[in-house]
């Protein structure tokens, strides 16, 4: 599938859990076509059944960023993570000319510190076999000890309005730099089942 012509406004789709569905989007990047797939309470398995409605839309630009509620419901990080590059897979395979950004699962309350940081290390290394870029949030709203840093958040896990300045501070950069790559023109080989999660 094509995407639209590049003369018109870049169509950006957003692709998430709560995080995503609560963020004003569409104003924060005016300049585009945006598209929010987030979905409150989303895990990366309804990610991946929802790809084929993603790729319908034929978006520009893909940003994902899905893993939390995975671990809230106490699914291993092995399947979060074998679910997120297979739906990274579908999503390249279907639309060559898209581009993929990556951010890495955010922090939440201590006790999920070293599932997050092991996954977000899985999902940066294997971002390049499907030609994304990856956008590691968690310098910005971590702290010390691994916990999401509360002047971010009311909860521990969702965010407030000072954690959605601080996301776009590492967006918007982020997308520009997206913007400035050569065009993903070049389908990718097949990738075997047996290559996700093999790390």
């Amino acid at each position: 599938m094509e995407n639209p012509d590049s003369d018109h406004p870049q169509t950006i789709a957003f692709v998430g859990d709560s995080l995503t569905a609560s963020g004003d989007w569409a104003a924060w990047f005016s300049d585009a076509d945006v598209l929010n797939f987030g979905v409150s309470g989303y895990t990366s398995d309804d990610v991946l059944a929802s790809i084929g409605d993603i790729v319908q839309a034929a978006p520009h630009e893909i940003l994902m960023l899905i893993g939390t509620n995975d671990l809230g419901l106490r699914r291993s990080v092995e399947h979060m993570v074998r679910n997120i590059e297979s739906a990274l897979v579908e999503l390249r395979r279907e639309l060559p000319g898209t581009r993929l950004l990556l951010q890495s699962i955010l922090p939440r309350t201590r006790e999920f510190s070293s599932d997050i940081q092991t996954a977000n290390i899985h999902l940066r290394q294997f971002c390049a076999t499907v030609r994304a870029q990856y956008l590691d949030l968690w310098p910005r709203f971590a702290l010390a000890d691994g916990s999401l840093d509360p002047q971010l958040s009311s909860d521990g896990l969702h965010l407030n309005q000072a954690g959605y300045d601080a996301w776009l501070d590492e967006l918007r950069p982020a997308l520009e730099a997206l913007r400035g790559l050569p065009p993903m023109s070049r389908p990718i080989p097949v990738i075997g089942r047996e290559t996700l999660g093999s790390h």
